[in-house]
This record gives C-alpha cells, sequence and structure tokens, in this order.
C-alpha cells in the first residue's frame, strides 16, 4: 500500500461524526485499494509518484483572499480558503427555495436523508473519491425546492495557499422542475493538494447549468469528479475550464437515470511547461429516448501531458438514444504528448452514436497568412489558439461569463511556452 494512503487511513479513523457510516464504509474500501500504477487501465498514463514526497499542513492560517466579482454578472458567494468559509466573502442571504448547509450545521432530522443520497451518485471506481468521503471537511449541503427557479447563478469558490491541502464536497438536489445556475471556481497559489468532488441529483424536468473552473497553479495537484444523475427530463449543460499544474485529474459522471433525459457537456484544456492534465468522463444511458452531446478540445505546449478517456456506455434497455463524442487537440511542441481514447460500449440496437479523436499541430500556412498582415508570431499563434476553443466557449449558455473567461484565456496563451 501506498505511504500517503496508509497516511490518509490513519487520519480518517480519528474522524467521528454524523457522516462516520460513509467514512467507515470508504475507510474498509481503501483498506482493500490497490495503489494504481503505470498498469492499472484508469492510471495508464497518469502517475502518482508526487503523492509520496508531498508534505502539506491540513490546517490553513487564514492568509488574507480577495475575491474579485465576474463583471455584469451578480452572484451568490461562498467562498473558501484553505478549506475554511469566509464569511466576509460570502453572502448567506438566499432566495426563497433554496436552502445551503454545512455538515456542522445541517438540522440533525435531515441527515439520515443526506447519508441516503451522499455519494450515491459518484461510482465506487473512484479512488480519491473514497479519499474524499474519508477526509472532506468542509461538505456543502445544497437543495433547490420543486419548481423554484434561482435566478441568481450560485459560485462557490476554493482557493488554496502554498503549503496547504483542502478536502471538500458538494451535494445538491436540484428538486423537479427546478432551475439552477452551479459557477465552481478553483484556484490557488504555489504548492497545495486538493481534493474535490460534486454530486448533482438532478429531478424530473429539472435544469442545470454547470460550469467547473480549474485554474490551479503550475505547482498544484488536483483529484476531482463531478457527478451527475438525471431523471426525466432533465437536462444538464456543463463547461469544463481546466488549466494545468503538476497533476490535475478530472472524473465526470453523467447518468441518464430517467427517460428522455438531456446532456451537453463541453470541455476544454491549456497546458503548457511540464503540466498534466487528465480527463475521464462516462455517460451511462441506462433509459430510452436520452440525447448526450460531449465535445472536449485541448491544446497542449511545451513539456505538457493531456489525457483524454472519454466512454459511453449505452444499456440494452435505453432505445433511441443520441449519443456524440468528440476529441480535439492541437499540439503546440513535438515535446508535448497526448492520449486520447473515445469509447462506444452499445448494447441497445435502435441508437445513433457517433465519437471521434484527433490530434494536430498549427498550420504553418495559417500563421504565415496572419503574420503576412503584420501580426507579429506570438500574437498570430494566441490568435489561432482562441480560435480553435472559441467555438466551445460560444456555446457556454451564460455570454457574461464567456467575456470574463476571455482575458483570463488570452493570458493563458501567453503563459504556455511554445516551442
Amino acid at each position: 500500500m501506498s505511504q500517503w494512503l496508509q497516511q490518509v487511513i490513519d487520519r480518517g479513523s480519528k474522524t467521528n461524526d454524523w457522516l462516520s457510516p460513509v467514512r467507515q464504509q470508504a475507510l474498509n474500501a481503501l483498506r482493500q485499494t490497490r495503489w494504481p500504477t503505470r498498469r492499472t487501465e484508469a492510471w495508464r498514463y497518469t502517475s502518482l509518484s508526487c503523492l509520496e514526497q508531498l508534505e502539506l499542513s491540513p490546517e490553513s492560517d487564514n492568509a488574507p483572499f480577495n475575491l474579485a466579482p465576474i463583471a455584469g454578472l451578480e452572484t451568490i458567494d461562498l467562498v473558501f480558503v484553505d478549506g475554511q468559509l469566509q464569511t466576509d466573502l460570502s453572502a448567506l442571504n438566499l432566495p426563497q427555495g433554496v436552502s445551503i448547509y454545512s455538515a456542522q450545521s445541517l438540522p440533525a432530522d435531515q441527515q439520515a436523508a443526506a447519508v441516503s443520497r451522499f455519494s450515491q451518485v459518484k461510482p465506487s471506481r473512484h479512488l480519491f473519491g473514497m479519499v474524499n468521503d474519508v477526509l472532506a471537511d468542509n461538505v456543502l449541503f445544497i437543495d433547490v425546492d420543486p419548481e423554484c427557479h434561482c435566478t441568481t447563478p450560485l459560485r462557490i469558490v476554493h482557493h488554496n495557499h502554498h503549503g496547504y491541502e483542502a478536502h471538500y464536497r458538494v451535494q445538491v438536489n436540484l428538486g423537479h422542475h427546478g432551475k439552477l445556475t452551479l459557477i465552481e471556481h478553483a484556484q490557488g497559489s504555489g504548492d497545495n493538494l486538493r481534493t474535490g468532488f460534486t454530486e448533482c441529483l438532478l429531478g424530473a424536468h429539472a435544469e442545470l447549468e454547470h460550469y467547473q473552473f480549474l485554474i490551479n497553479s503550475p505547482q498544484a495537484l488536483y483529484f476531482g469528479g463531478t457527478h451527475f444523475s438525471l431523471n426525466d427530463y432533465a437536462q444538464l449543460n456543463s463547461t469544463v475550464i481546466g488549466f494545468g499544474s503538476q497533476l490535475s485529474r478530472l472524473d465526470v459522471d453523467i447518468i441518464h437515470s430517467g427517460e428522455h433525459a438531456e446532456a451537453k457537456m463541453n470541455a476544454v484544456y491549456l497546458l503548457g511547461e511540464s503540466e498534466h492534465f487528465d480527463l475521464h468522463s462516462t455517460i451511462e444511458h441506462a433509459k430510452p429516448n436520452g440525447t448526450s452531446e460531449e465535445n472536449v478540445r485541448g491544446i497542449v505546449g511545451d513539456k505538457a501531458t493531456a489525457v483524454f478517456n472519454g466512454r459511453i456506455h449505452i444499456h440494452r434497455d435505453a432505445q433511441k438514444t443520441l449519443a456524440e463524442l468528440n476529441n480535439r487537440n492541437l499540439l503546440l511542441s513535438r515535446r508535448g504528448q497526448i492520449n486520447t481514447k473515445p469509447e462506444l460500449e452499445i448494447y441497445a440496437d435502435d441508437v445513433k452514436c457517433a465519437h471521434g479523436a484527433t490530434v494536430a499541430e498549427i498550420e504553418e500556412e495559417a500563421l504565415y497568412y496572419l503574420m503576412s498582415r503584420g501580426i507579429g508570431r506570438s500574437q498570430a499563434l494566441v490568435m489561432l489558439n482562441v480560435g480553435f476553443i472559441q467555438e466551445l466557449i460560444n456555446q457556454m449558455p451564460n455570454q457574461v461569463l464567456a467575456e470574463w473567461l476571455a482575458p483570463i484565456l488570452s493570458a493563458r496563451f501567453k503563459e504556455m511556452e511554445v516551442r
């Protein structure tokens, strides 16, 4: 067993709260878990050796942090610094029909129901999901009443300072015919570690607009997951923007638990230097008449490594399913690596499905054309990079967020070393 994993088990064994049944189940599973190696298919291109030399503090010193608003967009903010809620930066006045509790503040008469929903969407195969079950001390329970339309986006910000670790969980229960926009923004500075998992249960006819921005520092270690269960006629629109770090691993699971459910996921990763980003996604079509569309685009420069494994699983009863999966990559350096594997697993016979993956380099003709118009090489490369991902950015339902992202993405391209 990994020394780091043994330390997790030792720490988790000392925790005693109302979530102990969940934590104990995860502890028992971790004790039987084999530490992944390069021979483990799900970790074939991602080494976890960096965890063995890790020396961080699970406690925060409450160093100052200033939250910048999103220009032109009113949001309900919940801000966590090194895992601790910052009440002075958070808006605790919620609209009618929306309730948010921490594990410490959840009323006792609601705890049994919360335990029954905890980790019900997240597949048990996720190693760091079990680690998060054990260590998460920052747990949020978000409930949106049936037919409640929360018109103001809810933004959850997690910031880690150098030398600290944090483990957080967000549990969302979106009632039938309810609507919610959820923005999750993870960022940090220097060496830090975080595990962060979000589970969302969508009732019948519910609509969730979800954004996940992983703006980690180059030295950070991040292990996270977003997991969605869609009931009848539920609609999910998810956007993921990921910057590289020393190691980032994100697992996304979308389960069509009801009929006529719709899911759309767009993801973009931008990597430079020696950064590593690993995205695994699984879409489970368990019921008929469902639709899913997943588009993933990545730009990889210098010595960075991108890993993408996307899987669509269509069960025998999921007739009339429409599903599409595409991964396109732009390689800016011969020293970079891109490992992509889209998969279709189909057991129903009346479906329409497609998948594909491409890896390409910057077209010299396009670069020459821009430079011949008086545009410098550096700016021309930025323009071509922006153009490669712009289609997905334009598909974001909230274009105010897209405009807010524009200068962040441009700055990121300038940081990425092109050789």
